[in-house]
């Protein structure tokens, strides 16, 4: 009958909202489906399937995509030249039914081959556009396919001498089997560039190490497809989207969408202090939205709570609807969408039904400062005090001495903490990728599946939208690029993020909320902290000498530390300097934390919450573990990259880990066994009471901060790990147990240089007397 009923409503000549009345009337007078209800927050758009969908058909007259087919000549597609004069463009040659593009030595710098080839566009809005598809072949071992945007002489992308263009874009990895392969780029990856004005050129490069010699790739299209035509694929879906916004930092949004006309129906019970939060966004300027939701009450009574036309594709419209006055009822409540052209994609961004606290579950803050050493923390014994409000903070909770990141770098240790799975575990690195595999939940998956709001603030893109940490934020706000091209200082991300922050709580007061950090603020820049801190450790006349000492260094990289030698910089006063520098940042950071702890606690909220004060790596990951580059003399293994160089060296992976839960945790707890960054997903669910994964490697640190029985010490374990086209793993694997630490080089690179080979696979370390992991005790 309902089907029946519905069927007919949809396919008669009434209006959407005649249509929906008497939706709304018949589910009301049959009962209709369950209610939902708002124990915790109601995340609407994760509920489309006891929802009802009137009208939203796909239009058949969407944007098309454009093709250019290289199996007949595509003249108008030429070559760049790259920047360095001594470099050549790529000489494309005609094949059956390809564009051949061969790399040979002349098209070589930096230890690798690279090529572009490149379209004028009829002044295109990249806004209007989703996805680059581009159909390739090659049977050589190259490495990367991507996207550059827009030919410029004048301003080409900061850092990247080899591209005459404005911006940089998506990437993939090339399969070199010989098999036509279509990878699929999006227009709006987190690194690209955003620029004013008209989208004018459109770019593929290419690239292959320089040590496989001349290598080939055949082209055999490049498609465009329109924003658009990415939504035709239901009539209403969930995804997490920008919306039309062409901001360089997003937010992204968890977001439902349907195409107007057309309306999305939850039979709801609302809660006391109900209300619903919701963010409007269109495609496009010229395609205006009247957005609209109603309540349809037991009697049939329909109440139209928001109406609106909404055009501004540039930022989200946040609305608030109070539903306070409809405390108890059940009701249809429905998310309508009109517009003058049919088919027009209306999102409705993270739709949100909350009411008064009705869950002794508390507020999580997950806040990770990229790039912390415990070992230059004065909470963990730093003789310079730069972390005053870490200290007092963690008087109110637990602190573990001796925490591991699992990796030595971003990207590979925020995908372990945030799945509670190692590196290996999660495929390795395939050519220095490693998304997050769909079938691994991360710790935001499991927040929002249990009901809490959630959102990411970040300024490092490895540990985003490139890694796939997106999924199921409600909230996403990535500030990499912003900073990176709109000139912004890194030292301050944690500034702009808490800005963010309490923009996202006041237009999301409900609670509990889930929300993730990953700040920059001490990351290895040598700019300026912001004041009052530039200049509490280092003057602005010898951080200038740094700069100049950096730019030096970066010219002649190379071995340690032979390069420092070839600059003509002293290496200990540079490495003092960037230390300085580093305790500015972690200083200005510091007051950061210490004035969100103030906020929550002036709020009401700081009994409630659970906040992780965490580290992706230490200092080393940048090679900047000033306890050993500060030495008089280097110890005589020690390189940059030198494979004898274990991951848990304390200046690689010794992280801060302070927990503090004011209800349940108590004060003043110091412990001192060694412990992961893979625990703390295993841990904030069973703190919270939440299922814990069905594949975990990761143990609950729960027992041990209630003490409680349940806990026993166990070695950590680190590992990173690349693939290589045979599909093999290759890479090191590391236990800490207790005193003792081991590393294991797995399948190591028999024709690598001998000075780069280890003497023997597995290495032996104490670190109790050896924290920096320099003097194996196989040399004994």
């Amino acid at each position: 009958m309902h089907y029946s009923i519905t069927r007919f409503l949809i396919g008669h000549p009434m209006s959407l909202s005649t249509n929906l009345l008497l939706l709304s009337v018949w589910c009301l007078a049959c009962g209709g489906p369950t209610p939902l209800t708002v124990d915790m927050p109601l995340h609407l758009e994760e509920h489309l399937d006891a929802a009802t969908i009137v009208g939203s058909e796909v239009p058949a007259d969407l944007p098309q995509p454009v093709e250019w087919r290289f199996d007949e000549p595509q003249p108008e597609w030429r070559p760049a030249k790259p920047i360095p004069a001594q470099w050549e463009a790529v000489e494309p040659v005609r094949a059956d039914d390809a564009l051949r593009l061969p790399l040979t030595a002349e098209n070589s710098g930096y230890g690798a081959f690279f090529g572009v080839i490149y379209v004028d566009l009829p002044d295109w809005k990249l806004e209007d556009w989703g996805y680059v598809e581009i159909r390739a072949r090659t049977k050589d071992p190259m490495r990367y396919i991507g996207l550059v945007f827009n030919y410029t002489e004048k301003d080409p992308v900061p850092g990247a001498t080899w591209a005459p263009f404005y911006s940089p874009g998506d990437r993939a990895l090339l399969v070199g089997d010989g098999t036509v392969q279509t990878y699929r780029l999006s227009l709006d990856w987190s690194g690209t560039r955003k620029w004013d004005g008209p989208w004018t050129h459109l770019g593929v490069f290419f690239s292959s190490p320089a040590d496989e010699g001349a290598v080939t790739l055949d082209i055999l299209s490049v498609r465009v497809i329109p924003r658009e035509a990415d939504f035709a694929g239901d009539r209403a879906g969930v995804r997490t989207d920008r919306g039309g916004t062409s901001a360089v930092s997003g937010p992204y949004r968890r977001a439902v969408y349907a195409h107007a006309p057309g309306s999305i129906a939850y039979r709801v019970r609302i809660p006391e202090e109900g209300r619903l939060d919701v963010g409007l966004g269109v495609l496009s300027d010229n395609a205006p939205v009247t957005f609209a939701i109603t309540a349809t009450q037991q009697d049939g009574a329909v109440e139209m709570l928001l109406e609106e036309a909404y055009t501004d594709r540039e930022h989200w419209g946040q609305r608030s609807v109070d539903l306070s006055h409809l405390a108890g009822q059940t009701v249809t409540l429905a998310l309508e969408a009109e517009a003058e052209r049919t088919g027009t994609v209306a999102l409705w961004a993270a739709p949100t039904l909350t009411g008064a606290r009705a869950t002794d579950k508390p507020n999580i803050i997950f806040y990770v400062i990229d790039g912390a050493g415990a070992d230059y923390m004065s909470v963990y014994g730093y003789n310079r005090r730069n972390t005053p409000n870490l200290e007092r903070i963690a008087e109110e909770g637990a602190v573990f001495e001796h925490a591991y990141s699992n990796s030595s770098w971003t990207r590979p240790s925020t995908a372990s903490f945030m799945t509670s799975l190692q590196h290996s575990v999660l495929g390795g690195f395939k050519g220095g990728f490693n998304v997050v595999p769909e079938d691994a939940p991360t710790m935001a998956q499991h927040m929002h599946g249990a009901g809490y709001q959630t959102a990411v603030f970040i300024a490092n893109s490895n540990a985003g939208r490139m890694s796939g940490l997106e999924r199921e934020v409600d909230f996403f706000r990535e500030t990499w690029a912003e900073f990176s091209f709109a000139r912004g200082n890194h030292k301050e991300s944690s500034r702009f993020m808490h800005q963010a922050f309490w923009s996202w709580r006041e237009a999301y007061p409900g609670a509990p909320y889930w929300a993730h950090f990953q700040t920059t603020d001490v990351h290895a820049w040598v700019n300026a902290g912001p004041a009052p801190f530039a200049g509490l450790f280092i003057s602005a006349e010898r951080r200038e000498t740094l700069e100049e000492w950096d730019t030096r260094v970066g010219e002649n990289y190379g071995e340690w530390p032979e390069m420092f030698e070839r600059a003509g910089v002293n290496r200990v006063a540079y490495a003092a300097a960037q230390r300085d520098v580093y305790d500015e940042g972690m200083a200005h950071q510091d007051y950061q934390i210490g004035r969100l702890v103030e906020r929550l606690k002036a709020r009401g909220e700081w009994e409630h919450t659970l906040l992780i004060v965490a580290a992706d790596h230490s200092v080393g990951a940048a090679n900047q573990d000033w306890g050993i580059l500060m030495r008089d003399t280097l110890p005589s293994a020690w390189e940059v990259g030198d494979p004898r160089t274990p991951l848990f060296r304390s200046g690689v992976s010794r992280i801060p880990l302070i927990v503090v839960w004011p209800e349940r945790i108590s004060a003043g707890q110091r412990f001192s066994d060694p412990v992961s960054m893979i625990d703390v997903l295993t841990t904030i669910l069973d703190l919270v009471d939440l299922p814990m994964p069905q594949v975990m490697q990761g143990q609950s640190l729960g027992p041990l901060l209630l003490g409680e029985p349940g806990w026993e010490p166990r070695p950590v374990i680190l590992d990173e790990f690349g693939v290589e086209d045979t599909g093999e793993l290759s890479g090191r694997i590391e236990v800490v147990d207790g005193r003792w630490g081991a590393s294991l080089e797995i399948n190591p690179d028999p024709e690598g240089p001998p000075e780069r080979r280890r003497p023997t696979p597995l290495l032996l370390f104490d670190l109790w007397n050896d924290p920096m992991a320099v003097y194996p005790l196989n040399d004994e």
